[in-house]
């Protein structure tokens, strides 16, 4: 490139143009930086107080050189500056505060100069090259791509992928697979960032969506939307599942999927380097989705926690290690695909859990309720697990059990209120030993029994209430799925200060900006106050 700066007008141009093919950027962006090379060095050559510019034409390669001046009564500045009558040999008619140009002999470019400029131009290009790559794979996230292996740096695999490079990092490729230079190796663009060493493109073989991405690929009805992929699981280079659904009734999202003799599968198994995959129909219904997901073991039932966003399945006995599979894959790959955690009970483990419950609602109820054994029982029987169940249901649903009548169901339901009463009073002695402040008894949504766990918690003021965020307060506790035997210590699931009571995140909302009023509130009053002092002044 030093030589380029001292080349004759065509040799510029043509270097321009070389530049700008081989680089994949545009002709001016080279042009600009010769440009810049040019008046760095002619700034070194004249001075740098100078305001020198340089004009290269990008057509015939003609170079023009000046420096802008300013006309002044009386010069300050030599560099920036000259009198009147100095402009006036310059640039007929020019007047005070004008800017004119002063034009520049072309220059002779040193070995330092030209080692200047030629560092110029190529950080200029670089950068240019840069942006155009951030620019082209930005908006391709999502896509795959095939690449050549560059070479392997500290387990991360550099993929050639002809305009920039990319990177799969250790945690993105699939376990044991063998990848040497010059190999072609397809990937998904994961993440493309814009960073000072220029863009980078993160690439992934082991995320969900390379699989989603290949059976689009080999799957006509998924491409053009027929069958839809609506979740995905994978344990790479073991065993994945996916879960499909079909919008025309006549073709079968399953059959489509795996293809003639397994063709279309195989294809993507083979990419996957042999990794087995369970393509399960999809269905809205939780359930009947979990009982899929959970093939190839047989499910007995399936019991649904909308609150605590759990699901329980039971299964029969010599079907246990089948649902939680081997180092329990089964199990963990439904629960990533239905999104839901997932305990796994055989018959005698459900069964020893409700008798559990069962026994424990009996005894509440019998304390509680100052009851017999016997009717406790009954009312556990009929479904009720609740004090609150029994107070706000029905009186014809309690009056209509067997051996019960109207006046049986009155009375239980008068002694479930005032055992609530009780309870209602108990937290809120407690609350108050808690130091937990009675304005926060009049927030919606709150009972004392949530007080109570907000004192607990170090929430004892409006403003500790005000000052939490809603998921900080509400949100659900979420927990690995465990399986029959793991008594694997494990931290306690996070959730929200009052997760365990099933409010919305709405509710959430609801609540905080209640206790955030009085800060408003605060606000207003002074506002108030002055309008108040201006109306008795015009008095």
């Amino acid at each position: 490139m030093a030589t380029a700066i001292s080349a004759n007008k065509a040799e510029l141009i043509a270097i321009a143009n070389a530049v700008a093919s081989e680089k994949m950027i545009d002709k001016g962006i080279v042009i600009e930086a010769m440009e810049d090379a040019i008046q760095r060095a002619a700034r070194a050559r004249y001075g740098a107080e100078n305001d020198i510019r340089a004009k290269l034409d990008p057509n015939s390669g003609d170079l023009r050189l000046w420096r802008v001046v300013e006309v002044v009564e009386q010069v300050d500045d030599y560099y920036k500056q000259i009198d009147l009558k100095g402009a006036e040999k310059l640039q007929k008619g020019a007047a005070i505060g004008d800017f004119i140009v002063d034009p520049l002999p072309p220059i002779e470019f040193g070995r330092i100069a030209a080692q200047a400029a030629k560092q110029v131009i190529f950080q200029k290009v670089r950068d240019a090259e840069r942006d155009r790559q951030y620019d082209e794979f930005k908006d391709r996230q999502g896509e795959i791509i095939t690449g050549v292996v560059k070479r392997v740096e500290f387990g991360h695999i550099v993929v050639d992928l002809g305009r920039a490079e990319g990177v799969i990092r250790r945690d993105q490729q699939i376990p044991r697979e063998v990848v040497r230079v010059n190999d072609r190796i397809r990937s998904l663009i994961l993440n493309v960032r814009r960073e000072n060493r220029g863009p980078q493109i993160f690439l992934s073989r082991a995320h969900p969506d390379f699989m989603k991405k290949l059976f689009a690929q080999e799957v006509p009805e998924i491409y053009d939307g027929i069958i839809e992929i609506k979740a995905a699981a994978r344990d790479p280079g073991s065993r994945a599942k996916i879960g499909v659904i079909s919008h025309d009734s006549s073709i079968d999202p399953v059959g489509a999927c795996v293809g003639m003799k397994g063709s279309r599968v195989q294809a993507v198994v083979q990419e996957m380097q042999g990794e087995k995959i369970d393509i399960i129909p999809w269905s809205p219904d939780t359930a009947t989705f979990v009982v899929n997901a959970l093939q190839p073991a047989n499910v007995s039932r399936v019991v649904i926690d909308e609150e605590e966003d759990r699901i329980e399945v039971v299964v029969p006995d010599d079907q246990l290690s089948l649902a939680i599979g081997r180092r329990g894959q089964n199990v963990r790959l439904a629960s990533q695909l239905t999104a839901k955690a997932i305990d796994i009970l055989t018959e005698a483990d459900a069964s020893e859990k409700r008798q559990k419950e069962f026994v424990a609602n009996s005894e509440m109820f019998q304390n509680e309720l100052d009851v017999d054994e016997t009717l406790a029982q009954l009312l556990v029987a009929e479904g009720f697990g609740a004090l609150e169940e029994v107070a706000y249901v029905e009186l014809d649903e309690l009056a209509a059990i067997e051996g019960f009548d109207e006046d049986l169901a009155q009375e239980l339901q008068s002694r479930a209120q005032e055992a609530l009463d009780r309870r209602e009073q108990a937290a809120r002695d407690e609350r108050r030993g808690l130091g937990v402040e009675d304005a926060l008894a009049d927030i919606p949504y709150l009972t004392e029994a949530m007080l109570v766990t907000l004192g607990k918690a170090g929430i004892k003021t409006l403003d500790d209430l005000a000052d939490l965020a809603t998921d900080e307060l509400v949100e659900k506790k979420r927990a690995e799925p465990r399986r029959r035997g793991d008594d694997t210590p494990r931290a306690a699931p996070k959730g929200g200060i009052l997760a365990e009571y099933g409010l919305s995140d709405e509710q959430g909302n609801e609540i905080i900006m209640a206790a955030r009023a009085h800060w408003f509130a605060d606000e207003e009053e002074p506002v108030a106050a002055e309008a108040a002092d201006a109306e008795g002044d015009e008095a």
